[in-house]
């Protein structure tokens, strides 16, 4: 599964990577730090996972996640914030999953591990529909 960490806080970033470096199978492929680099390593990586900080400068969330889903429309997007309040405006939003900051470090992997499952599901899904043509 390749990950793009978007989040302007270089030491969220750092504990993010060594965090999901621990999960087989995972590859940091890049790190934004705002929206406008977001969008760019977005379009040129096409990650199947993104780790999105709900308040990154540039462009509220929001806006951000149609156009990422356009991009990338297999992309799952987990939405973190250091407030556990938005967790339902980011789900309202689109967002695959909510993590807070202050959460659990099990928290973010069992998100990345249920977006990586729905992931496998969809790709056994198309392709038996691709077969059965």
């Amino acid at each position: 599964m390749r990950v793009l960490v978007a989040d302007d806080k270089p030491e969220v970033r750092s504990a993010l990577r060594l965090l999901l470096e621990q999960l087989p199978g995972v590859t940091v492929v890049g790190e934004a730090i705002g929206a406008d680099s977001l969008l760019a390593q977005a379009s040129a990586l096409c990650p199947d996972l993104m780790l999105l900080d709900w308040e990154l400068p540039g462009l509220h969330a929001v806006e951000l996640l149609p156009g990422l889903r356009a991009r990338c429309p297999r992309l799952s997007v987990i939405v973190l914030s250091s407030r556990p309040e938005d967790h339902r405006p980011a789900l309202a939003t689109g967002a695959d999953a909510f993590v807070s900051k202050g959460d659990a470090p099990e928290q973010l992997l069992k998100a990345v591990s249920d977006c990586s499952d729905k992931q496998r599901m969809c790709g056994k899904k198309k392709n038996n529909q691709q077969g059965g043509e």
